[in-house]
Order: C-alpha cells, then sequence, then structure tokens
C-alpha cells in the first residue's frame, strides 16, 4: 500500500498549497477560476496529447476495456435515472455528476497504484483511454450544445469541435493510429505544458475549499455520486471481471483497484470551465479521496492477487 499512500501525500500536498494560497488571496478572487482555464485550454490538451499520441488505442478492444466500460455504464445509468427522476437535476449538473460518478483519478493516484500495488503500469491505461476517447468528448459536447441553446441550430452543433479538450482528443488519436511522432521542436514545450495539467487541477480544487462548508457532503446528490463511485463501480467492475468474462485473479483485481480510485479533480476542472455543479463535483472528488484508502484496503484483504 506504499504506493497508494505516496499518491495520496502527492494529492494532499499540492492541495493545500492551492487552499493556503485561497486562503491568503495571492492569486486575488478570480484565482480559481483563472487556475481552472490554464489548465483547461493549455494544460489538459497538452497532456491528453503527449498520452494518446504514445498510447495503443488498440488497448481499447481488449477484456479489460469491457470490464472498466462495464462499471463505467452501470454507475453512470443508475446516475441519471437516479439524479434524474429523484433528485429532479438539470441537464448540465447530471453531465456533471455522471462524471463524478465514473471518472476515476487514473493519473496522480492511478499511476502511483499501478506502479507499487499492482506492478503493472499499463494497468490504468483502459481507463484513461475510455475517459479520454469516449467520456469527456460526449460529456464536454453535451455541455457544449447546452451553452448555445437558443442559437443557430449550426453553431450548436459545431460547438464542440471548438473545444480544446476534444481537439487535442482527436489530435492524440490520430498521432497514434498513424504512428506519427511530434516534431522535436514540439515535443518539450509539450511536455513541459502537460506537466501544468494535474498540479493544476489539483491547486485549483485546493484553492475551491477555502471558505467551503464542511456539510456539502451531505446533500443527497453529492452521497449518491460518491457512493456510485466508491462502492458501486469498483463491485459491477469484479464481478463481470470474475463471473462474466472469467478473467485471472491477477486481472480480476487489477480492474477492481483501478475502478475503486476516487473521482478525479478534472471534473471539478470542466465544472469550473462551464459554471456548472462545482460544488457536486469538488464534494464528491473529496469524499471519494477519503472513501479509497479503505477501499483498496478492502479489495486488497478480499481478493486473491
Amino acid at each position: 500500500m506504499s504506493g497508494v499512500l505516496t499518491g495520496f501525500v502527492v494529492v494532499a500536498t499540492l492541495i493545500a498549497v492551492g487552499y493556503v494560497l485561497g486562503r491568503t488571496g495571492v492569486l486575488g478572487p478570480t484565482g480559481q477560476v483563472v487556475v481552472s482555464r490554464l489548465v483547461f485550454f493549455v494544460g489538459s490538451p497538452a497532456l491528453l496529447v503527449q498520452t494518446l499520441a504514445g498510447a495503443d488505442v488498440q488497448v481499447l478492444l481488449s477484456a479489460q476495456l469491457l470490464v472498466t466500460g462495464a462499471g463505467v455504464l452501470v454507475a453512470l445509468g443508475l446516475w441519471l435515472v437516479l439524479a434524474r427522476w429523484r433528485l429532479r437535476l438539470g441537464r448540465d449538473e447530471l453531465v456533471i455528476g455522471g462524471l463524478s460518478s465514473s471518472f476515476v483519478n487514473a493519473a496522480n493516484i492511478g499511476l502511483p497504484v499501478a506502479a507499487y500495488v499492482l506492478q503493472d503500469l499499463t494497468a490504468v491505461l483502459p481507463a484513461m483511454l475510455l475517459q479520454m476517447v469516449v467520456l469527456t468528448p460526449i460529456a464536454l459536447g453535451v455541455l457544449d450544445v447546452g451553452r448555445h441553446r437558443g442559437g443557430p441550430s449550426a453553431r450548436r452543433l459545431l460547438a464542440p469541435l471548438a473545444n480544446p479538450v476534444l481537439l487535442a482528443s482527436a489530435v492524440g488519436i490520430v498521432l497514434s493510429v498513424t504512428g506519427w511522432p511530434v516534431p522535436t521542436a514540439l515535443a518539450q514545450p509539450l511536455e513541459l505544458l502537460a506537466g501544468f495539467a494535474i498540479p493544476g487541477a489539483l491547486v485549483a480544487f485546493g484553492i475551491s475549499l477555502h471558505g467551503r462548508s464542511t456539510h456539502g457532503w451531505r446533500r443527497p446528490e453529492v452521497l449518491l455520486s460518491s457512493a456510485l463511485k466508491a462502492f458501486v463501480q469498483p463491485g459491477v467492475t469484479y464481478l463481470v471481471a470474475r463471473f462474466a468474462l472469467g478473467l485471472d485473479e491477477q486481472s480480476v483485481f487489477a480492474a477492481t483497484v483501478v475502478a475503486a480510485l476516487p473521482t478525479a479533480q478534472n471534473v471539478f476542472t470542466f465544472a469550473v470551465r462551464y459554471g456548472v455543479g462545482r460544488d457536486l463535483a469538488r464534494d464528491t472528488v473529496l469524499v471519494t479521496t477519503v472513501l479509497v484508502v479503505p477501499v483498496l484496503l478492502l479489495v486488497s484483504v478480499l481478493l486473491p492477487h
């Protein structure tokens, strides 16, 4: 479990830096929004191009993808049904809540877990690619179309094409499929900008915690999204891997561990960018991050590996 603890020390430190910045007002009243936008428009696109360009997109056809997708679909489906018909949430909050319920932190927590707990850095790749190639484009596309509601139909339909995250995903996939290398003159700047995405998102998240009530986690939508992410998604993933696909013990364990990772800070960045569901995303990230240690300990004890 040293990898898990190391990952959480890194996360906690960067969030603490953001909280101090928010408390001291060093970045001013709009600091959180500025940092989040810098992550959204610069850091995240660079990270997507860098990651997808070097990834084997054929992993999307693997059994691990089916297992990962099953957990995501069930958690997302339950969220959409319960949040829409029981909590009466609007479309944009349904999108942010859906991501909060299923979008795993495969980078700054997932990579240490993969390295130290699973001894396999590729274990998080199916989740990362599914989120980058499928979940993010669909979710942001819906949010973009919604923002142009009432405008010309062509403008609403073309709005997602101007989204930097979606454009970066498309570029990364093309580079991966074709095998074209990133030009040397661009590779190093791209690497530097990509390195800002994760710490920037964590710092922005920390800034948002200043002045925030600790009772936000008690809201029904936060409890629902947190429960789906922390318990339902890994539970469904295990059942599909173990009984539906009959994977070996190590593969079942790896898929369950990845599914149990907390909600990624990317979701909060998206919420800030579109000005919707910020409290829901922030509180779900916080609750699932607190829950992940006992959940992973339980998985490690119960599942052979």
